[in-house]
């Protein structure tokens, strides 16, 4: 089984920080493709950046069409492009969000997801109530700018900490979810030290792909999720325009 892990921001350390924690999980079968966006934004924090990003998102999707693979996941907890990528896909493609809230939900009956950014914050809040959780989830933000995950010496991850101590004591959270794919590294670390379930979006994601993968099931194409039609694109989008 092959696996598709795309980031959807240019910062290739990122990429192979999910990579690292997507393969950790992944069955003795399964392949794990890393690729990172070569066209948008350096992190995705909030809507615009999610916007922005979501051509150099489609173009790696395609681009890798050619060499194969089964399933594929969006390595931002933001969804990005989710539904777009759902319409474009012929396989499975699975979001962080979605995943990983799901997971939660499968292992406590209250949970809070913690991110970076205020603005962030918001966007996700919209989602896990699409999803489904509104009334199970709080989601909270640590003030941490995605790109700081990568500096040891920002100070990030105390604000994470602090944060998280803050959803257990005031949200009655019986466990956490990492809402940043940023933060995939520290889900193990964190889990241990207080003893809670602690939910990465990477890992949720891969073995979700992997189920689907198995189960012999992918995107309904009849509604919603159709395959584009052809149609012209104009000036810089004309790359992307449906062939049908």
């Amino acid at each position: 089984m092959r696996i598709l892990l795309v980031n959807p921001n240019t910062t290739a350390s990122m990429t192979e920080k999910a990579a690292i924690a997507a393969r950790a999980v992944a069955a003795s079968g399964t392949e794990i493709i890393a690729a990172t966006s070569r066209m948008g934004p350096v992190s995705i924090e909030g809507h615009y950046d999610g916007a922005i990003a979501l051509p150099g998102l489609l173009a790696e999707l395609s681009d890798r069409r050619a060499e194969g693979y089964d399933a594929a996941i969006i390595a931002c907890f933001d969804d990005t492009g989710l539904e777009a990528a759902r319409s474009f896909c012929d396989v499975p493609v699975l979001g962080l969000c979605e995943s990983a809230v799901a997971t939660a939900g499968f292992l406590a009956q209250r949970f809070t997801v913690v991110t970076t950014l205020e603005r962030s914050r918001v966007l996700i809040d919209n989602l896990v109530r699409r999803y489904g959780m509104g009334d199970r989830a709080k989601v909270r933000a640590s003030d941490i700018p995605v790109l700081e995950l990568e500096n040891e010496a920002s100070g990030a991850i105390g604000k994470l900490r602090a944060e998280i101590e803050r959803a257990l004591a005031e949200d009655g959270a019986e466990a956490i979810v990492l809402g940043c794919a940023g933060m995939t590294d520290l889900a193990r670390e964190l889990q241990a030290h207080y003893g809670v379930p602690v939910v990465d979006g990477v890992a949720a994601a891969v073995k979700q792909a992997e189920a689907l993968v198995s189960l012999g099931l992918s995107t309904s194409k009849r509604g919603s999720y159709a395959s584009p039609l052809p149609k012209p694109y104009l000036g810089a989008m004309s790359q992307f325009a449906p062939a049908g």
